[in-house]
C-alpha cells in the first residue's frame, strides 16, 4: 500500500507541480481542442500552444506578484 500512495503522490506532484490552475488549465484546454477537432470539425492545433502561453504569462504574474509583497 506504501508503494502505491508513493505512486499517485509522484505522478501527482509530477502533473500538478506547483501550481493546480496551470494543470487545470492544461486540462482544459487538450479538453476544448480534443472538443473542437472531434465535434466541430475545426482545426484546433493552434489552441494548446495559444493556452500554454496565456497560462504562462498567468502564472509569471501571480509568482512575480507574491514575490514583490
Amino acid at each position: 500500500m506504501k508503494w502505491l500512495r508513493s505512486f499517485v503522490m509522484f505522478w501527482y506532484d509530477f502533473v500538478v507541480g506547483d501550481d493546480w490552475r496551470v494543470a487545470a488549465g492544461v486540462t482544459v484546454a487538450l479538453g476544448a481542442t480534443a472538443a473542437l477537432v472531434h465535434g466541430a470539425g475545426v482545426d484546433a492545433w493552434w489552441l494548446p500552444p495559444v493556452a500554454v502561453a496565456v497560462l504562462l504569462a498567468l502564472s509569471l504574474r501571480r509568482a512575480v506578484a507574491a514575490a514583490r509583497r
